[in-house]
Protein backbone atom coordinates (compact mmCIF):
# COMPACT_ATOMS: atom_id res chain seq x y z
CA UNK A 1 0.00 0.00 0.00
CA UNK A 2 1.57 3.34 -0.98
CA UNK A 3 2.23 6.09 2.38
CA UNK A 4 0.46 9.08 2.68
CA UNK A 5 3.23 11.60 3.23
CA UNK A 6 2.23 14.90 5.14
CA UNK A 7 3.62 17.97 4.62
CA UNK A 8 3.91 20.56 7.37
CA UNK A 9 5.91 23.42 8.96
CA UNK A 10 5.23 26.94 9.11
CA UNK A 11 3.15 29.38 7.09
CA UNK A 12 4.88 30.89 4.03
CA UNK A 13 7.57 28.16 4.06
CA UNK A 14 6.75 27.01 0.49
CA UNK A 15 4.62 23.79 1.71
CA UNK A 16 2.29 24.14 -1.50
CA UNK A 17 4.67 24.38 -3.79
CA UNK A 18 6.19 21.20 -2.73
CA UNK A 19 2.95 19.51 -2.08
CA UNK A 20 2.17 19.56 -5.44
CA UNK A 21 6.09 18.30 -6.76
CA UNK A 22 5.51 15.52 -4.32
CA UNK A 23 2.11 14.98 -6.11
CA UNK A 24 3.25 14.92 -9.55
CA UNK A 25 6.16 12.32 -8.75
CA UNK A 26 4.14 9.82 -6.91
CA UNK A 27 0.89 10.02 -8.52
CA UNK A 28 -0.47 11.74 -5.73
CA UNK A 29 -3.67 13.61 -4.75
CA UNK A 30 -3.74 16.60 -2.57
CA UNK A 31 -5.59 16.69 1.26
CA UNK A 32 -5.34 20.12 3.02
CA UNK A 33 -4.88 20.79 6.45
CA UNK A 34 -5.03 24.41 6.87
CA UNK A 35 -8.73 25.08 8.41
CA UNK A 36 -9.18 28.31 7.09
CA UNK A 37 -8.47 27.06 3.85
CA UNK A 38 -11.75 24.87 4.18
CA UNK A 39 -14.00 27.91 3.53
CA UNK A 40 -15.42 28.95 0.45
CA UNK A 41 -14.54 32.29 -0.57
CA UNK A 42 -11.49 32.61 1.47
CA UNK A 43 -9.07 32.61 -1.12
CA UNK A 44 -6.55 35.56 -0.85
CA UNK A 45 -6.44 35.80 2.82
CA UNK A 46 -5.32 32.19 3.29
CA UNK A 47 -3.32 32.26 -0.39
CA UNK A 48 -5.07 29.33 -1.62
CA UNK A 49 -3.95 27.99 -4.56
CA UNK A 50 -6.08 28.60 -8.03
CA UNK A 51 -7.56 26.03 -9.56
CA UNK A 52 -4.98 26.73 -12.57
CA UNK A 53 -2.21 26.67 -9.88
CA UNK A 54 -3.22 22.84 -8.37
CA UNK A 55 -1.83 21.55 -12.16
CA UNK A 56 -5.18 19.25 -12.35
CA UNK A 57 -4.06 17.65 -9.50
CA UNK A 58 -7.36 16.62 -7.38
CA UNK A 59 -7.64 18.59 -4.35
CA UNK A 60 -9.23 17.37 -1.04
CA UNK A 61 -10.59 19.63 1.85
CA UNK A 62 -10.90 23.03 0.25
CA UNK A 63 -13.90 25.24 0.32
CA UNK A 64 -16.01 22.90 1.93
CA UNK A 65 -17.31 25.19 4.26
CA UNK A 66 -19.16 28.61 4.60
CA UNK A 67 -18.18 31.27 6.42
CA UNK A 68 -20.80 30.59 8.48
CA UNK A 69 -20.27 27.15 9.65
CA UNK A 70 -17.62 26.63 12.54
CA UNK A 71 -14.56 24.59 11.43
CA UNK A 72 -14.06 21.59 14.00
CA UNK A 73 -11.31 19.40 14.61
CA UNK A 74 -13.28 16.54 14.90
CA UNK A 75 -15.34 16.74 11.65
CA UNK A 76 -11.99 17.39 10.00
CA UNK A 77 -10.77 14.36 11.46
CA UNK A 78 -14.23 12.24 10.24
CA UNK A 79 -13.73 13.59 6.39
CA UNK A 80 -10.29 14.05 5.86
CA UNK A 81 -9.81 10.29 7.02
CA UNK A 82 -12.45 9.32 4.27
CA UNK A 83 -10.60 11.34 1.95
CA UNK A 84 -7.15 9.56 2.63
CA UNK A 85 -8.95 6.18 2.82
CA UNK A 86 -10.37 6.86 -0.41
CA UNK A 87 -6.91 7.69 -1.94
CA UNK A 88 -5.14 5.29 -0.84
CA UNK A 89 -8.18 2.71 -2.65
CA UNK A 90 -7.58 4.36 -5.83
CA UNK A 91 -3.90 3.63 -5.61
CA UNK A 92 -2.76 6.96 -5.33
CA UNK A 93 -0.62 8.55 -2.82
CA UNK A 94 -2.26 11.39 -0.38
CA UNK A 95 0.17 14.06 -0.09
CA UNK A 96 -1.55 15.86 2.78
CA UNK A 97 -0.61 19.63 3.40
CA UNK A 98 -0.74 22.49 5.79
CA UNK A 99 0.15 23.86 8.92
CA UNK A 100 -2.92 24.03 11.21
CA UNK A 101 -1.76 22.21 14.15
CA UNK A 102 -4.51 20.30 15.92
CA UNK A 103 -6.09 19.38 12.63
CA UNK A 104 -2.46 17.41 11.49
CA UNK A 105 -2.56 15.70 15.42
CA UNK A 106 -6.08 14.32 15.05
CA UNK A 107 -5.77 13.16 11.28
CA UNK A 108 -2.35 11.29 11.97
CA UNK A 109 -2.79 10.23 15.77
CA UNK A 110 -5.68 8.64 17.68
CA UNK A 111 -7.31 11.11 19.10
CA UNK A 112 -10.80 11.00 20.39
CA UNK A 113 -12.99 13.52 21.09
CA UNK A 114 -15.24 14.53 24.15
CA UNK A 115 -19.12 14.64 23.22
CA UNK A 116 -19.89 18.26 23.32
CA UNK A 117 -22.60 19.80 25.17
CA UNK A 118 -24.60 22.74 23.65
CA UNK A 119 -25.89 23.81 27.15
CA UNK A 120 -22.62 24.21 29.14
CA UNK A 121 -20.58 25.20 25.37
CA UNK A 122 -23.77 28.61 25.78
CA UNK A 123 -23.34 29.09 29.19
CA UNK A 124 -19.55 29.70 28.61
CA UNK A 125 -19.83 31.09 25.17
CA UNK A 126 -21.63 33.45 26.44
CA UNK A 127 -19.46 34.38 29.36
CA UNK A 128 -16.82 34.72 26.74
CA UNK A 129 -19.01 37.65 25.01
CA UNK A 130 -20.17 39.14 27.94
CA UNK A 131 -17.09 39.38 30.28
CA UNK A 132 -14.02 39.29 27.34
CA UNK A 133 -11.36 36.63 27.58
CA UNK A 134 -9.82 37.57 31.15
CA UNK A 135 -12.78 35.78 33.11
CA UNK A 136 -13.23 32.97 30.68
CA UNK A 137 -9.26 32.31 31.39
CA UNK A 138 -9.48 32.52 35.45
CA UNK A 139 -12.05 30.10 35.09
CA UNK A 140 -9.73 28.12 33.53
CA UNK A 141 -7.30 28.23 35.94
CA UNK A 142 -9.65 27.49 39.01
CA UNK A 143 -10.53 24.48 36.94
CA UNK A 144 -7.49 23.16 35.16
CA UNK A 145 -4.12 25.10 35.72
CA UNK A 146 -2.33 22.91 33.36
CA UNK A 147 -4.80 23.53 30.67
CA UNK A 148 -4.36 27.41 31.60
CA UNK A 149 -1.22 27.13 31.27
CA UNK A 150 -0.82 26.03 27.86
CA UNK A 151 -3.75 27.34 25.74
CA UNK A 152 -2.93 30.87 25.13
CA UNK A 153 -4.66 33.45 27.24
CA UNK A 154 -6.61 35.34 24.05
CA UNK A 155 -7.36 31.98 22.17
CA UNK A 156 -10.90 32.38 23.92
CA UNK A 157 -12.62 29.56 21.78
CA UNK A 158 -10.38 27.22 22.74
CA UNK A 159 -10.43 28.06 26.82
CA UNK A 160 -14.57 27.67 26.00
CA UNK A 161 -13.88 23.75 25.04
CA UNK A 162 -11.58 23.28 27.35
CA UNK A 163 -14.07 24.38 29.82
CA UNK A 164 -16.81 22.31 28.53
CA UNK A 165 -14.52 19.03 28.27
CA UNK A 166 -13.78 19.50 32.03
CA UNK A 167 -17.15 20.14 33.03
CA UNK A 168 -18.65 17.64 30.88
CA UNK A 169 -15.88 14.35 31.84
CA UNK A 170 -14.87 15.60 35.13
CA UNK A 171 -11.11 15.10 33.88
CA UNK A 172 -8.52 17.48 32.90
CA UNK A 173 -8.41 18.52 29.08
CA UNK A 174 -5.32 16.97 28.82
CA UNK A 175 -6.91 13.38 29.59
CA UNK A 176 -8.28 13.71 26.29
CA UNK A 177 -5.22 14.90 24.36
CA UNK A 178 -4.07 12.83 21.21
CA UNK A 179 -1.63 9.45 22.14
CA UNK A 180 1.40 10.12 19.91
CA UNK A 181 2.84 6.68 18.43
CA UNK A 182 3.50 5.25 15.00
CA UNK A 183 1.37 7.85 12.13
CA UNK A 184 -1.68 6.45 10.70
CA UNK A 185 -1.48 4.79 7.24
CA UNK A 186 2.29 5.04 8.45
CA UNK A 187 2.48 8.31 7.41
CA UNK A 188 6.08 10.17 6.82
CA UNK A 189 6.20 13.78 8.05
CA UNK A 190 8.14 16.07 6.49
CA UNK A 191 8.50 19.37 8.07
CA UNK A 192 9.17 22.75 5.80
CA UNK A 193 10.80 25.69 7.49
CA UNK A 194 13.65 28.50 6.61
CA UNK A 195 15.63 30.95 8.57
CA UNK A 196 13.60 33.33 10.47
CA UNK A 197 14.94 36.80 8.45
CA UNK A 198 13.99 34.70 4.62
CA UNK A 199 10.66 33.38 6.43
CA UNK A 200 10.02 37.07 7.92
CA UNK A 201 10.70 38.84 4.38
CA UNK A 202 8.82 35.88 2.51
CA UNK A 203 5.76 36.61 5.33
CA UNK A 204 5.89 40.74 4.48
CA UNK A 205 5.64 40.06 1.06
CA UNK A 206 2.95 37.44 1.14
CA UNK A 207 1.09 39.88 3.11
CA UNK A 208 1.98 42.79 0.81
CA UNK A 209 0.67 40.68 -1.77
CA UNK A 210 -2.48 39.83 -0.06
CA UNK A 211 -3.72 43.31 0.28
CA UNK A 212 -2.24 44.64 -3.57
CA UNK A 213 -4.70 42.17 -4.71
CA UNK A 214 -7.85 42.08 -3.40
CA UNK A 215 -8.33 40.72 0.25
CA UNK A 216 -10.21 44.06 1.63
CA UNK A 217 -12.77 43.37 -1.33
CA UNK A 218 -12.43 39.83 -0.33
CA UNK A 219 -13.56 40.75 2.89
CA UNK A 220 -16.49 43.29 1.81
CA UNK A 221 -17.51 40.53 -0.26
CA UNK A 222 -17.48 37.85 1.88
CA UNK A 223 -19.62 40.31 4.73
CA UNK A 224 -22.61 39.45 2.03
CA UNK A 225 -22.34 35.99 3.10
CA UNK A 226 -22.25 36.49 7.00
CA UNK A 227 -19.03 36.61 7.81
CA UNK A 228 -19.83 38.17 10.95
CA UNK A 229 -21.67 35.82 11.59
CA UNK A 230 -19.18 32.70 11.86
CA UNK A 231 -17.32 31.83 15.13
CA UNK A 232 -14.40 30.85 13.17
CA UNK A 233 -13.88 32.64 9.66
CA UNK A 234 -13.61 35.90 10.71
CA UNK A 235 -10.94 35.44 13.42
CA UNK A 236 -8.52 34.12 10.81
CA UNK A 237 -5.66 36.65 10.16
CA UNK A 238 -5.89 38.84 8.06
CA UNK A 239 -9.59 38.87 7.69
CA UNK A 240 -10.03 39.76 11.29
CA UNK A 241 -7.71 42.78 10.75
CA UNK A 242 -9.27 44.01 7.54
CA UNK A 243 -12.79 43.65 9.63
CA UNK A 244 -11.37 45.81 12.41
CA UNK A 245 -10.22 48.61 9.86
CA UNK A 246 -14.11 48.53 8.36
CA UNK A 247 -14.80 49.22 11.74
CA UNK A 248 -12.59 52.31 11.65
CA UNK A 249 -10.76 50.78 14.60
CA UNK A 250 -7.40 51.67 12.43
CA UNK A 251 -6.64 52.48 8.60
CA UNK A 252 -5.91 49.99 6.15
CA UNK A 253 -1.94 50.49 6.91
CA UNK A 254 -2.20 49.55 10.13
CA UNK A 255 -4.30 46.39 9.08
CA UNK A 256 -1.39 44.90 7.06
CA UNK A 257 1.27 45.67 9.58
CA UNK A 258 -0.91 43.82 12.24
CA UNK A 259 -1.70 41.31 9.71
CA UNK A 260 2.40 40.94 8.96
CA UNK A 261 2.89 40.93 12.64
CA UNK A 262 -0.15 38.41 13.34
CA UNK A 263 1.28 36.20 11.17
CA UNK A 264 4.74 35.77 12.54
CA UNK A 265 3.05 35.09 15.71
CA UNK A 266 1.34 32.15 14.78
CA UNK A 267 4.37 30.92 13.13
CA UNK A 268 6.64 31.08 16.31
CA UNK A 269 3.36 28.58 17.27
CA UNK A 270 3.66 26.36 14.83
CA UNK A 271 7.53 26.02 15.28
CA UNK A 272 7.09 25.00 18.97
CA UNK A 273 4.38 22.67 17.99
CA UNK A 274 6.02 20.61 15.26
CA UNK A 275 9.51 21.16 17.10
CA UNK A 276 7.99 19.13 19.33
CA UNK A 277 7.24 16.05 17.47
CA UNK A 278 10.00 13.73 16.90
CA UNK A 279 8.44 11.78 13.81
CA UNK A 280 9.05 15.21 11.91
CA UNK A 281 11.98 15.41 9.02
CA UNK A 282 12.94 18.32 8.31
CA UNK A 283 13.84 20.24 5.52
CA UNK A 284 15.18 23.90 4.40
CA UNK A 285 12.04 25.21 1.87
CA UNK A 286 15.21 27.34 0.12
CA UNK A 287 16.76 24.09 -0.62
CA UNK A 288 17.22 24.08 -4.80
CA UNK A 289 17.17 20.31 -4.35
CA UNK A 290 14.18 20.41 -2.65
CA UNK A 291 11.79 17.81 -4.07
CA UNK A 292 14.56 15.49 -4.81
CA UNK A 293 15.64 15.67 -1.03
CA UNK A 294 12.06 14.91 0.12
CA UNK A 295 11.76 11.66 -2.12
CA UNK A 296 14.96 10.68 -0.81
CA UNK A 297 14.25 11.39 2.86
CA UNK A 298 10.62 8.99 1.82
CA UNK A 299 12.34 6.29 0.32
CA UNK A 300 14.85 6.16 3.00
CA UNK A 301 11.68 6.18 6.00
CA UNK A 302 11.57 2.87 8.03
CA UNK A 303 7.99 1.20 7.47
CA UNK A 304 6.12 -0.91 10.15
CA UNK A 305 7.91 -3.72 10.19
CA UNK A 306 11.30 -2.51 9.83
Amino acid sequence: MRRPVAVVGPTATGKSDLALDLAETLHGEIVNIDAMQLYRGMDIGTAKLTVHERRGIPHHQLDVLDVTETATVAAYQNAARADVEAILARGHTPVIVGGSMMYVQALLDDWDFPQTDPAIRAKWETVLAERGVVIVHEALKQADPVAAAAILPTDGRRMVRALEVVELTGRPFAASAPQIGEPRWGTVIVGVDRDTPELDARIELRTATMFGTGLLEEVRGLLEHGLRDGQTARRAIGYAQVLDHLDNEYDLNEAQERTFIGTRRYVRRQRSWFRRDQRVRWVDGADPELTSTVLALIDSAPTKDE
